[in-house]
């Protein structure tokens, strides 16, 4: 799943538990699913922010780290 549609899902997540017409059981699942699509894509963010160091990284070894709107 990509990032973006990860995301998508849990904010589909987040609109059914905030609805209060789920069961308990239900709840639980989808707190589930959200939980792992949150670990997903937070190393997802991760690995991108990697590549991004390392394409700013400069000749002489340093860093360039500049702010970026992602």
């Amino acid at each position: 799943m990509t990032f973006e549609a990860s995301l998508r899902r849990l904010n589909e997540i987040l609109a059914a538990l905030e609805e209060q017409q789920v069961g308990l059981d239900a709840s639980l699942k989808l707190f589930e699913e959200g939980v792992e699509l949150l670990r997903s894509a937070s190393a997802e963010l991760g690995r991108a922010e990697t590549k991004v160091q390392m394409l700013l990284e400069k000749s002489d070894g340093g860093f360039e780290l500049r702010e970026m709107d992602l």
